[in-house]
């Protein structure tokens, strides 16, 4: 059976721009089967359904529009120029939802997916590399989108969907994240090399309270802890410069412009000295955050549990 062409007389139609796409969109498929085929009944066929259905999709579609799509020529239909012009758009946006469907299914293949994973910038030296090189000798074809930036704006990320992921310190507490901890990490104060405490091994953080400070910006997490810390010692931290990474941090006390509170460095440096605070107990809990009850793909499941698997031993050169 051909296609039908008698219908509705071809009046404008109102139609809301708004909604038209979502009205339309299984019309349009449905149109463009029948519009390459040129045949309504070998449509049909290829879309696994009745042919009258296809038929009263078709026209509906020619109703809503207000113009026609087909002509009937003998057991086949045509196209009319309306046809032509509404087919290249159909054409363009099928091919661009099946790039988009492509893109989806990529994104989540448990053998090549990818893993959007924040971390703080002084993880980025050794620990996350060492993750990355072990979970890749398991998973070599899995991709990584690696963002570094302080907790705030990863937290805020990971809540929008942008991260799956996010290595943090300190751990958010809220119900629509979830948080583990793996680790903990010494912090210890950085002094000038040629500073009066210099000479020591481990100093109580009340002795450096009239010292000023260089510390990283408000919204970083290393932040709020040595607030944390020194309001813990009986007092507050007075700061002289701000900077974004601890390596910058080291070149500002090296430099006598301050004293700090910061994670060991892998590489020495010269012009600074490392001291042990013996009181407050100067440690951060480095966890693994992620966003409640939102589904992981498969290969952001591989790694959120193969970091997991890591507890304890992430930080293993401190």
């Amino acid at each position: 059976m051909t296609y039908d062409s008698s219908s509705p007389p071809f009046a404008p139609a109102e139609v809301d721009p708004q909604s038209a796409a979502a009205r339309l969109a299984p019309q349009l498929a449905q149109f463009a089967a029948v519009a390459r085929l040129e045949h309504v009944t070998q449509a049909a066929q290829l879309l696994g359904m009745p042919q009258p259905t296809l038929s009263r999709a078709v026209a509906r579609l020619e109703a809503e529009l207000g113009v026609q799509l087909l002509s009937r020529e003998g057991r086949t239909v045509r196209l009319t120029r309306a046809g032509r012009l509404l087919l290249g758009g159909v054409e363009r946006a099928l091919a661009e939802l099946e790039r988009g469907a492509e893109a989806a299914r990529a994104e989540a293949d448990p053998a090549a997916g990818r893993v959007a994973f924040g971390f703080l910038h002084t993880m980025g030296t050794d620990a996350v590399p060492a993750l990355l090189r072990d979970f890749r000798a398991e998973h070599p074809k899995v991709r990584f989108q690696l963002v570094q930036d302080y907790v705030t704006a990863m937290l805020e990320r990971l809540r929008a969907g942008e991260l799956d992921l996010c290595l943090v310190s300190p751990l958010p507490d809220a119900p629509d994240l979830t948080a583990r901890v793996l680790d903990e990490q010494r912090l210890y104060l950085t002094v000038p090399a040629d500073h009066r405490l210099a000479g020591r091994r481990r100093i109580r953080l009340a002795e450096v309270a009239d010292e000023p400070f260089v510390a990283v910006e408000e919204g970083y997490g290393l932040r709020a802890i040595t607030d944390g810390f020194c309001a813990e010692a009986g007092f507050a931290p007075r700061i002289t410069f701000e900077g974004e990474e601890a390596e910058t941090l080291r070149g500002l006390v090296a430099a006598g412009l301050g004293v700090a509170l910061l994670p060991p460095s892998l590489v020495p440096r010269p012009g600074v000295v490392d001291l042990e605070v013996s009181a407050p107990r100067t440690r951060r809990a480095i966890g693994l955050a992620w966003a409640t009850g939102r589904p992981l793909t498969p290969p952001v499941a591989a790694f959120r549990d193969f970091v997991l698997s890591r507890r304890g031993r992430l930080l293993e050169h401190d």
